[in-house]
């Protein structure tokens, strides 16, 4: 059963501008994240780091509490090796989700300066 879905969409070069700041980058990004974004090309950083963005933001609206009660790091943005996007938690956003028995879907997409996210959480 659909238990909550979330959209957010962020301008890269917003995200561009904040992700220069260590500071923002070891708030808002895992450890897991960082390292896959740091791999990345200049360019393919920013998109994806926005688009990241956007997946936290739009968790937090499908759980309909927004991103208070957990770390925006504790919701990571990983990639399978065929680059399917898909959410890893941790801590307090990784005890919410079990709690509330979901599991949680997502679809990411940049186009045009703008990345897009999309949430789906379902009841296990």
């Amino acid at each position: 059963m659909i238990a909550g879905i979330g959209v957010d969409t962020a301008t890269v070069e917003r995200i561009e501008k904040s992700i220069a700041r260590e500071s923002f980058f070891e708030r808002v990004y895992g450890a897991q994240e960082r390292a896959a974004l740091t791999a990345l090309s200049p360019v393919r950083r920013a998109q994806s780091a926005a688009a990241a963005w956007a997946a936290k933001e739009a968790f937090g609206k499908a759980l309909g509490t927004g991103v208070d009660g957990f770390a925006l790091s504790e919701v990571q943005v990983l990639h399978t090796e065929n680059g399917a996007p898909y959410y890893a938690f941790s801590g307090a956003a990784l005890r919410i989700v079990e709690e509330r028995h979901l599991s949680a879907h997502l679809s990411l997409t940049h186009e045009g300066g703008f990345a897009t996210a999309f949430a789906v959480l379902e009841t296990r």
